[in-house]
């Protein structure tokens, strides 16, 4: 007996250092991240910073406004999930109550592949398939723009929502629906109005991951957005806020260095800010 317990210590106490080690992650990311990039801040004022509108950081007087990468992200990020989130969920919805067990695993072996295939190889295949066709299709200069780093981004996210989301619906316990059938509600009113809402945890966990994985996304829209700082518009050549630390970092130093890590932060604030509103309804919800 003595034995069996002081096993279960040991293993209690490795799940709590594995937590704490996973805790002390974060923490060290964000103090590293704050101390890193206040200084650019102070010195370059919080309001030019976040507003300016013009980043030129090898002039001869350099500028570090980043508003338009702060856009771009936004609304990057914003019309990715636009275009993920329902083809992603309606996509879960279908492997999860509807398809033939066939369809569903030959489905699910796709969608697995999609989401080990590396960022370089989206953004590559962007680069030679879809800039070329925006450039076509819309008769301008340059494929490379934000509208094609949306369709990027919302084909890299589908992984995820599908995935969780699919989980999410099949632990759904069967009791529920089958109340739901036996009162006369047919499969698909069974399944939207209480399998989805069941699951409406992990199906908002799902779309949190979308979100982070959109956000933080680099290489592919690199390859896609044409890296260039302007003011974010469908058809024009943008910059991210992750392209814009990954594009300056290898040749950056002194002040520019300082608020390639500042962008970082806002970055990570950014993110943040996302978990704690989604967290807030979440609960808010539990609590009705």
């Amino acid at each position: 007996m003595k034995r069996q317990k002081a096993h279960e210590n040991i293993i209690h106490g490795v799940f709590l250092i594995m937590g704490l080690i996973t805790v002390g992650c974060v923490l060290l990311i964000t103090v590293y991240l704050v101390i890193s990039g206040i200084p650019a801040i102070r010195e370059i004022g919080l309001r030019e910073f976040l507003l300016g509108k013009v980043w030129a950081s090898t002039a001869e007087e350099p500028k570090y406004g980043i508003l338009p990468f702060i856009l771009t992200s936004v609304y990057g990020t914003a019309g990715a999930m636009l275009l993920g989130v329902p083809i992603g969920f309606f996509t879960a919805v279908y492997l999860a109550k509807f398809a033939p067990r066939a369809v569903k695993n030959s489905m699910q072996a796709a969608v697995g592949v999609l989401a080990g295939i590396p960022s370089v190889v989206y953004g590559l295949v962007g680069m030679l398939v879809l800039v070329p066709g925006i450039r076509k299709i819309f008769d301008v200069p340059d494929g490379a723009s934000l509208l094609a780093s949306i369709i990027v981004l919302a084909v890299m996210i589908l992984p995820s929502i599908i995935k969780v989301s699919v989980t999410a619906l099949e632990a759904v316990p069967r009791e529920y629906e089958d109340a739901s059938l036996a009162i006369g509600a047919t499969p698909t009113e069974t399944c939207f109005r209480v399998s989805v809402p069941a699951a409406k945890s992990g199906i908002a966990a799902a779309v949190v991951l979308g979100v982070g994985r959109a956000i933080g996304e680099a290489m592919a829209v690199m390859m896609v957005s044409g890296n260039a700082p302007n003011m974010p518009e469908l058809l024009q050549s943008v910059r991210f806020l992750t392209t814009a630390v990954a594009s300056e970092m290898s040749y950056s130093s002194g002040l520019q260095q300082q608020a390639l890590f500042s962008i970082a932060l806002v970055l990570f604030l950014f993110i943040m800010m996302i978990n704690a509103a989604l967290n807030y309804f979440l609960k808010r919800d539990k609590d009705k």
